[in-house]
C-alpha cells in the first residue's frame, strides 16, 4: 500500500461514503409516473421546492436549461413540489416551461431524504444511485453545474 500522509488520510476519513438514494415512485403532474430506481444509469438532479419559495423559482430556469443541454449525456432533472396541493403548482407551470417531471412531495418523502425543512433542497445522485451532494438554500448555480458535469463524466454503471 502506498504511503499516505497523515493529513491526506485524515481528509479521506472525513469524506462520508456516498449513500444510496432512497427509492420512491410518484405520479408526475403531467406524464407517466416516475420511479427513481428506473432512472439508474442517469445523473439525477432531485430538487425539492415550493411555489412560495423565491430562491426555488429563481433556479428553475437554469434547471430547464440543464435538462435541455445535458439530457443527451444522461442528466435527468426531477422537481418535487412540497406545496400542500397541486393547485398553485399547476398555476405556476405556464410561467416556468418545465421540460422535466414535476412530482408532488409530502412529509414522508422529505423524511426519506433526511428531512426537507427549508427550501430549496437539491440532491445530486450519481449513475449508481448514490447521493453525492445535498445542497440547502439558494445554490451557487455555476458550482452546481460544475458538479453535474463531473458526475456526467464518470463511467455509467447499472
Amino acid at each position: 500500500m502506498p504511503h499516505l500522509s497523515r493529513s491526506l488520510l485524515f481528509f479521506l476519513l472525513l469524506i462520508p461514503a456516498p449513500k444510496p438514494a432512497p427509492d420512491f415512485s410518484r405520479p408526475a403532474l403531467s406524464g407517466p409516473p416516475v420511479h427513481l430506481a428506473q432512472l439508474r444509469g442517469s445523473v439525477i438532479l432531485l430538487n425539492f421546492w415550493a411555489t412560495w419559495c423565491g430562491p426555488c423559482e429563481e433556479e428553475m430556469p437554469r434547471f430547464v436549461q440543464w435538462q435541455q443541454a445535458y439530457s443527451s449525456q444522461g442528466l435527468r432533472v426531477l422537481g418535487v413540489s412540497m406545496d400542500d396541493d397541486d393547485t398553485p403548482v399547476r398555476a405556476l407551470a405556464p410561467k416556468m416551461h418545465w421540460n422535466y417531471p414535476i412530482l408532488m412531495g409530502d412529509a414522508r418523502l422529505g423524511r426519506l431524504y433526511g428531512g426537507v425543512l427549508g427550501l430549496p433542497v437539491t440532491y445530486l445522485i450519481d449513475r449508481r444511485g448514490r447521493i453525492r451532494a445535498r445542497l440547502e438554500g439558494a445554490t451557487d448555480l455555476p458550482a452546481l453545474e460544475a458538479r453535474i458535469k463531473t458526475l456526467l463524466a464518470e463511467p455509467s454503471a447499472r
